[in-house]
């Protein structure tokens, strides 16, 4: 019978809070040598294993990690998995991306098998970049938030995903109407939200493509179910803004649009939020709505540099998301090597240890989900990664050199990608092994 105590013997670190409250000293908590200690699919026990080993030593199958670092599995808050098979496309900045490249794409996922396919290659990617949970984008059709939700659940992955409302602006065969959207959404909720691991998002893909009468219906469905989330986008792009205004002339700002229509709540989380006004903050703030920054994104598609300053000073929930495929990884490791550019060309600078919090505890906190998930606190579920410091020839020659925890961190941070990862654990079990 195999034990269902199991324990891992390595350096480990994890954020405990955001270093924006409570300072870089008292954010993280760091075992040089640690032991993590999960029974099932929880964390039971971490601590030094000086102190741990005596006692677990004969009830655990203990894995020694040489070389290496734990820390808690990534938190992707913003990602569209039917956009797999167009990442690292040419040459365009928000609305021409849409309409040549994700419109075509999207429309591939009426048929559930075809969807299932990427479904799979999507996560396994998540998986191998060490992401454990997602907020993430299907299409408006049905079919492709079963698959995705299927595909999950095969992995008992905490992932939240909803189908896309759209009744303007699109292509024909991408347009649903308010009434429709409503009802899909109604029940995909019905036969998927907080079922095991999995959770759903009311998603209308961005102001300019939902009518009034849409975005009624999905703050209508937010009202009649409990814990749900609502995933959109936000002042990606100064043409995106300019038209929102346009088509919503009543409307103060970008954020105002939703907020007319019961979409701001602490479950709420909106893509990008780079081109807002103080105002926009301080209802986000109020409302407990949250942002995901999406550094690789906002580069690739010339959209802009986020104000990380800005909602720290609004005390903004924010993590960060991969936008793949608008983002060009799916690494979390390399998106956040993105984002320390994007703060240094501000003049500013991101540590770090706000880097490891944005991308674990700070993004389950960005999804209401820091009870469950985002570090390694004892009572939390076990979802970890187990970095390797000899994944390349470069990475290790350059860690041989590091004298600090800060320093080791920023290397991975900046040299690491998908190699980095060694292991991926999700509620207790491997499902992601890079030798394998």
């Amino acid at each position: 019978m195999t034990n269902s105590i199991k324990a891992w013997h390595s350096a480990i670190v994890h954020s405990i809070a955001d270093p924006a409250e409570v300072g870089i000293e008292k954010s993280y908590q760091y075992f040089a040598d640690g032991l993590l200690v999960v029974e099932d699919d929880k964390i039971i026990a971490l601590g030094e294993s000086h102190e741990l080993l005596p006692i677990y030593q004969d009830k655990a199958d203990i894995t020694r990690v040489e070389n290496g670092l734990i820390t808690a599995g990534f938190v992707d808050t913003h990602i569209h998995y039917p956009q797999t098979g167009i990442i690292g496309s040419y040459g365009e900045q928000l609305l021409d991306w849409l309409n040549n490249y994700t419109f075509p794409a999207e429309g591939e996922f009426h048929d559930k098998e075809y969807a299932r396919k990427i479904a799979d290659v999507f996560l396994a990617e998540l998986l191998r970049n060490g992401t454990t949970t997602a907020l993430v984008f299907g299409t408006v059709h049905k079919e492709s938030v079963d698959a995705f939700f299927e595909a999950s659940e095969a992995h008992n992955l905490r992932m939240i995903c909803g189908k896309v409302m759209m009744d303007r602006h699109a292509p024909e065969f991408l347009v649903d109407t308010p009434e429709s959207s409503y009802a899909d959404s109604k029940e995909l909720i019905e036969k998927w939200h907080e079922k095991g691991r999995l959770h759903y998002a009311v998603t209308p893909r961005f102001a300019p493509t939902s009518t009034a009468d849409q975005l009624t219906k999905a703050g209508e469905l937010l009202q009649e179910f409990d814990n749900l989330y609502m995933h959109t986008h936000l002042s990606e792009n100064h043409q995106e803004c300019e038209w929102v205004s346009s088509l919503f002339p009543e409307s103060k700002n970008y954020l105002d649009v939703y907020d007319q229509h019961n979409l701001l709540s602490d479950r709420s989380i909106f893509a990008h939020g780079i081109h807002l006004c103080d105002d926009e903050y301080h209802r986000l703030h109020e409302t407990g709505s949250s942002i995901a920054f999406c550094p690789t994104s906002n580069l690739f598609l010339g959209s802009g540099l986020f104000r990380l300053d800005k909602a720290e000073q609004h005390k903004v929930k924010v993590g960060l998301g991969t936008d793949v495929g608008g983002g060009t990884s799916f690494s979390m490791l390399q998106t956040i090597s993105e984002a320390y550019k994007v703060i240094q060309l501000q003049g500013e600078k991101l540590s770090p240890f706000k880097s490891l919090y944005l991308s674990t505890l700070g993004g389950a906190k960005a999804l209401r989900l820091e009870n469950q998930i985002g570090n390694l606190a004892v009572g939390t579920e076990a979802d970890f990664v187990i970095l390797d410091y000899h994944a390349t020839p470069l990475l290790k020659f350059r860690l041989d050199q590091s004298k600090t925890l800060d320093e080791t961190l920023f290397v991975l941070m900046t040299l690491g990608d998908d190699r980095t990862i060694a292991k991926t654990y999700s509620a207790g079990k491997c499902v992601h092994s890079r030798d394998n």
